[in-house]
């Protein structure tokens, strides 16, 4: 799909993850994976796009550790009071599975996209104007708010703060929440301000869009398509 149409590729992401979250099929999810998996290595093997998985992977790892001792069914293997159930494992491997083909999809089709043309992308899907310039306003002032957070922690420390589990410690995060959040109201009043001052009427102001082309919407049949087929097989 090219680079400059993104509204299908918006369209083709949502689809696909909703075709694979209806998956029933352990076979089916972990070959749909397996294939996403070799796609996205041969299309764009970069290294970044594997790291961002590792937060994925965390989340498996808890369902593996909770899920399997909490769902009844045939026991599998026990641990001290707690059984592990066949059941259990089969629903984690596949929630695993379909999560982890949902994040590799969503990763390689919109992971490099820059959020100011994800916001004009959204616009152009008739996506509410606020909560489009929620999204994009949160991107840009996200890393500037971390920073922020990042020079009182260190205010913090220069004056001898060690993190520990009594009173003071507590009160002392929440003096630092609630300043970050004192300094966060006063830039976003004076980025309202200078908003205004340079002619803000309520909506950032977009060009128009090119029509998708033929190539746009055979990649969208494309993308969408392994999704119906991954759903046809697993409902035979």
């Amino acid at each position: 799909m090219s680079p400059t149409e993104l509204r299908l590729r918006l369209i083709a992401t949502f689809v696909a993850v909703a075709e694979i979250s209806q998956l029933q099929s352990l076979a089916v999810s972990a070959g749909l994976l397996i294939a996403v998996l070799l796609a996205v290595a041969c299309a764009a093997p970069d290294a970044r796009r594997w790291r961002r998985l590792l937060h994925v992977e965390a989340f498996v790892l808890l369902l593996f550790l909770t899920v399997p001792f909490t769902m009844a069914g045939q026991p599998l293997f026990t641990l001290g009071p707690l059984s592990a159930s066949m059941e259990g494992v089969w629903r984690t491997a596949l929630i695993a599975s379909k999560v982890m083909s949902s994040v590799l999809l969503i990763t390689a089709l919109l992971g490099n996209v820059e959020p100011v043309r994800l916001g004009v992308a959204l616009r152009g899907l008739h996506v509410p104007e606020r909560l489009i310039r929620l999204f994009v306003m949160t991107i840009r002032y996200h890393s500037i708010l971390y920073a922020e957070a990042q020079r009182l922690h260190e205010a913090m420390r220069a004056r001898g703060f060690q993190p520990r589990s009594n009173r003071h410690t507590w009160r002392s995060y929440g003096n630092l929440i609630g300043m970050l959040l004192v300094r966060a109201l006063d830039r976003a009043q004076r980025v309202e301000e200078a908003m205004l001052c340079r002619g803000y009427t309520g909506s950032f102001p977009y060009r128009t869009q090119p029509s998708p082309t033929r190539w746009d919407w055979v990649a969208f049949g494309c993308v969408a398509g392994v999704g119906v087929m991954a759903l046809l097989v697993d409902r035979l």
